[in-house]
């Protein structure tokens, strides 16, 4: 996994400094700045979704959930008077929730995750819509919220905060998903769940606890989201978000089939992204072909996963057996 890693790292300065030689303004303070802010934001819950991705699983509807609880927030500010801290423990509790339902009907139902994230795609999106009569939700004119405002969109000597968030959750969930006895068992879960659960492991908490990280951290981004964009468009806000964090996972190694994947490999793959994309709107390329570049971007992620899976088949096949090395031995 640390040869993936320093692969996708080299990529990433090759790409960079491409882009830069192409147009100097990438190295710009002011461009760099927002593209830190940018891989913080998408970054953060792209590693819910690398933690999903791990066990065989995935989320797609987190885009959604930006979109629903991103117009709760807003109006629990703006209208009812709530206070931000409450607001965002509010929306953070609920992205828990949504998570404990994902998991609940993913094990206990035994409903596949495509067809249960997929529904809540269609489902936050259409109650979000339905709560704010298909308006925007945003901030009345002159309304501030300066802590909270320096906490999502402000910097740290020229550091944007959302960066410095991303790298310390991101520092967190490594503990969590590479030292940790919790971690072991996501791989394993991953890797073969049956072997798993015949080998003790409570393989259904193990399921249910990625979701809830899922989850938990899209509601923790749907604050920084909705700070970041001051108001939300509930039929708009987040399209294709989930994409990003599927293609970040992919990209840092995370395989679709469950077993593989490492935090510095998500992190790696967001920062690529936002790379790629910054690229794409320094030359002026149309900002319509950024999903058509996230689509190429997965299906190159996923088909060199396919091949690495099938060259490391074909060598397993040829490694003698521990009998055949006993009679060459002999």
């Amino acid at each position: 996994m640390l040869k993936k890693d320093l692969g996708l790292l080299v990529l990433i300065v090759v790409v960079g400094a491409v882009v830069a030689v192409i147009n100097p303004r990438f190295i710009s303070p002011a461009n760099l700045a927002n593209t830190a802010n940018l891989i913080g934001l998408f970054g953060l819950f792209a590693i819910g979704e690398g933690f999903v991705i791990i066990t065989g699983g995935i989320d797609l509807s987190i885009g959604s959930v930006f979109a629903l609880l991103g117009v709760i927030f807003m109006t629990l500010l703006s209208t009812d008077g709530v206070n931000w801290m409450v607001a965002t423990a509010l929306m953070v509790v609920a992205g828990l929730v949504i998570g404990l339902i994902h998991g609940f009907l993913v094990t206990r139902l035994r409903m596949q995750p495509f067809v249960v994230t997929l529904c809540g795609l269609l489902i936050y999106r259409g109650a979000a819509r339905y709560y704010t009569d298909d308006g925007t939700a945003g901030f009345d004119f002159g309304q501030t919220f300066p802590t909270l405002e320096w906490l999502t969109t402000g910097h740290i000597w020229g550091v944007p905060n959302s960066f410095i968030a991303f790298v310390v959750i991101a520092a967190i969930m490594a503990v969590v998903l590479h030292k940790s006895v919790f971690g072991r068992y996501l791989f394993a879960v991953g890797k073969n769940e049956e072997a798993a659960r015949y080998s003790g492991i409570n393989t259904r908490a193990v399921v249910v606890a990625s979701y809830v990280i899922c989850s938990g951290l899209a509601g923790i981004s749907s604050v920084y989201f909705a700070m970041y964009t001051r108001s939300v468009a509930p039929a708009s806000h987040g399209t294709f978000y989930e994409l990003y964090a599927i293609a970040a996972a992919v990209l840092g190694g995370c395989s679709l089939r469950g077993g593989e994947g490492s935090i510095l490999g998500i992190a790696l793959g967001a920062v690529l992204l936002q790379i790629l994309q910054n690229l794409v709107n320094l030359l002026g390329i149309p900002s319509s072909l950024n999903f058509a570049v996230m689509g190429g971007v997965i299906v190159l992620g996923v088909l060199i996963d396919s091949q690495l899976q099938q060259l490391r088949q074909r060598r397993a096949a040829l490694r003698p057996l521990p009998e055949q090395k006993a009679v060459a031995k002999a």
